[in-house]
Order: C-alpha cells, then structure tokens, then sequence
C-alpha cells in the first residue's frame, strides 16, 4: 500500500489523486484521437473530459456518502474530506451529465458519442481502481485465501474491529480479532476493467448501429459490478442487493433491451 508516492518537502503526491489524473489524461489522449479520426473538432475532447471530470467526481463523492450515511453521521468532516469516494456508479451518473450538457451545448447526437466514450468509461475506471488499492480504499471480505492483502492504514484499515464497527453484516467466522486480509477487489477490478477495454476499444471501428457499442458497455460493466458485489462490504436493502447491483441490474437491462429494440437500423459514424 503505497499512499503517498513521493514528497517534496512539503509537497506530497498522494497516489489516489495521481491514479486519477493518469486516468483523465488517458481518456483524453485517446478521446482527441478519435475525435481527429472521425473529423470532429478535438476541443471537444478536452470539454467532455472536464465535464466528466467534474461530475464523476462529485456523483462520484455524493453516491459514497449517501451510501455510508451512518459513518457520515458519526464522522461527517472526516467522511467528506477523506481520500476515499470514488464509487463508479455515482460517477458514471455524474460525468453522464456533465458530458451530456457539453452535447446539448454543442448540438451533438447523445448516442453517437456514447459510443465513442464507452471504452474510455471503463478503462478509466480500471486505472482509478489501481489509485484504490494503492491508498487501501474499497477492498473486499476477509478472506484466508493465499492471495489476500492486508490494509493496515487503509481507509479505514482491514482490522477485524472496523469489520465489527462499520460492516457487522460481514461474517467473520473463523477470523481472529486483530489486522485481517482481505480480497484484492480493486485489483479484480482492474483486471476485469481492461479486458472489458480492450474488447469495446476494439470493436469500436465495426459498430453498425449508432448506441450498441455504448449499450454493449453497460450490460459488461454492469454484470462485472454486479458480480465483485458479492465479495465486497456494502450494506444489502433489497431481495439480499447492495445498491450498486440493483443499479448494475438496471444497466443490464437497458443495456440488453436497447440492443434487442435498437433505437436506429442506421450505421453509426464510428
């Protein structure tokens, strides 16, 4: 676990907010890249990124606190000014606004060019979840599983103790009191995010119907959030759900009526 990658005297460079910057400036590299191949203005690309920027990271922030509202409760400056927050459902729905509002500014066809961002949603995604496990955010369950990590100085640490306190839906049968590891979810993640990548990145060249590459991206993105739920320690409302996978059902659903019933038989631009 690597929170600060380097200081400077009294500059720190804190390994969440690089990972997120990586993230960014991936996206937007590889998004001016294809706004030049498809000849639209590439300032397009660095209004897009800025409005997703923004928005994912406040939807991003607002989902997280919403769904640990008791710890808010207890913690709220703390809660609100950490370092941990990056919740891709509450970010996907606030960059999916904030790029929305630069299309209607500019006029632009919605579908169009979510089919042109829909790989870059999840490698950025991917690289954001590195910045997670470099700073112990967003771990999973206890396991004894021979690959499982422990996070000391998590956010917060994986102690058996903050198992008890914040997560007392976790059964930790057959752990002891004290640091406990766990499952390596954002590592999962990672790897899971960038084969998802480099199949949508691929595929992007061949879409024949305008929406399905950004429809085929929400049913894989939400079956990937869907499954790692089980091993992660969000709280359970609805028929045994946490919230991310009754929203990752929603996406699938969307997702695969929409390639069913596509919205148009015409060929996409890209």
């Amino acid at each position: 676990m690597i929170p600060v990658l380097f200081e400077l005297g009294p500059i720190k460079i804190y390994s969440f907010g690089f990972m997120l910057v990586v993230a960014f400036y991936s996206c937007f590299y590889l998004l001016q890249k294809d706004m030049k191949r498809l000849e639209y203005d590439d300032k397009l690309a660095s209004d897009m990124v800025f409005a997703a920027a923004v928005g994912g990271i406040l939807g991003s922030k607002i989902y997280y606190l919403f769904e640990n509202l008791g710890r808010v409760i207890d913690d709220p400056i703390g809660m609100i000014f950490s370092g941990s927050g990056l919740v891709f459902l509450g970010g996907l729905m606030g960059g999916t606004l904030g790029v929305t509002l630069v299309l209607r500014k500019n006029n632009l066809p919605w579908l169009t060019f979510a089919d042109i961002v829909a790989p870059l949603l999840i490698l950025g995604y991917a690289i954001g979840r590195i910045g997670c496990f470099l700073v112990g955010d967003d771990y999973g369950i206890p396991t004894h599983a021979s690959w499982g990590v422990a996070f000391e100085n998590g956010l917060p640490p994986s102690t058996y103790r903050v198992f008890d306190l914040y997560y007392p839906w976790v059964d930790l049968t057959g752990f002891e009191p004290g640091l406990l590891t766990v499952h390596p979810t954002q590592l999962y993640e990672v790897a899971i995010g960038f084969t998802i990548f480099a199949y949508l990145w691929n595929k992007r060249t061949h879409v024949k119907v305008v929406g399905s590459l950004f429809f085929t991206y929400l049913i894989l993105a939400g079956i990937e959030r869907f499954v790692i739920e089980f091993i992660r320690t969000n709280d359970r409302y609805l028929f045994g759900f946490t919230g991310s996978q009754l929203i990752s059902i929603v996406m699938i659903i969307i997702g695969t009526t929409a390639l069913i019933r596509p919205f148009s038989p015409t060929a996409s631009k890209t």
